[in-house]
């Protein structure tokens, strides 16, 4: 029996950190920690939008390896709502339209797409009231999951309820806030509120592999420790040269540039 696998597309609250960028996690860097025998393929990239990464051949990449029984999530918005440098997309325009690629790529492969609406930031105002930058982006992935019958993970509106309720000086310990020599990685200090650190990440992968449960979208042997009190010690880092070979590898084959536009018209590239 051929156990399913996971494979993650995204951006940077998805992928996998290496030891140089410590204690920045993603979620999917810790999903398997909530999964037993389906393997985790994180091929997620910092920086990619739901654009770039199809169009720097890493949708192709999965694709080339994607199997019948697979599951396939997809998480972008962080990085498609930054305009400029050619990874910017329309909520309800090329957004959508490339999320069907990946959809309409995984099944027919056999394979099963799951769409995961990214985390929010974290943004207060003066008042500790929360702002949801993210935007449209969430409500578009939402729609387009409704119109083509996608499992959706809700990991955004999760999200935002655990935010608010943490506060702007409980988040504090959720993303990657880190003092002056806290960290030999950031000795002069960092305040994001866009990334991770381990218990921001482990919690999101615990909500996301709760939901593959609750949704059955894989059959419950498959899944551990959801209860499970996991410190943040429990998260491995991969060796940089570790991270930047599978960088490189996991880009397959795409179509010209320009010949991308008349293959999406006609329908062979979708």
């Amino acid at each position: 029996m051929r156990h399913p696998r996971i494979f993650l597309a995204g951006d940077s609250s998805v992928t996998s950190r290496p030891l140089s960028m410590a204690p920045m996690v993603g979620w999917g860097q810790v999903l398997h920690l909530f999964v037993r025998a389906a393997e985790v393929v994180n091929a997620a990239r910092a920086g990619s939008s739901s654009r770039s990464f199809l169009e720097r051949g890493r949708l192709a990449w999965i694709l080339e390896n994607i199997a019948p029984g697979d599951l396939l999530l997809i998480s972008f918005g962080l990085i498609d709502m930054k305009p400029g440098d050619g990874r910017f997309t329309e909520p309800f325009g090329d957004f959508q339209r490339f999320l069907r690629q990946y959809a309409h790529g995984a099944r027919e492969r056999g394979a099963h797409p799951v769409f995961v609406t990214s985390h929010e930031r974290r943004v207060f105002d003066d008042h500790g009231n929360m702002r949801r930058p993210l935007g449209l982006y969430p409500g578009a992935m939402r729609e387009l999951a409704a119109g083509m019958s996608v499992p959706l993970l809700d990991l955004n509106e999760w999200s935002v309820g655990w935010w608010r309720q943490a506060g702007p000086q409980g988040t504090k310990d959720l993303f990657l806030y880190l003092d002056p020599a806290e960290h030999p990685n950031y000795p002069d200090g960092i305040a994001d509120n866009t990334h991770l650190r381990g218990q921001g990440a482990l919690e999101c992968a615990r909500f996301v592999a709760g939901e593959l449960r609750a949704q059955s979208l894989l059959t419950p042997e498959y899944f551990r420790n959801l209860d499970a009190n996991i410190p943040e010690t429990a998260v491995e880092f991969l060796d940089d040269d570790v991270f930047e070979r599978l960088t490189k590898e996991r880009v397959g084959a795409v179509p010209a540039q320009r010949d991308r536009g008349a293959l999406v018209e006609s329908g062979a590239l979708r």
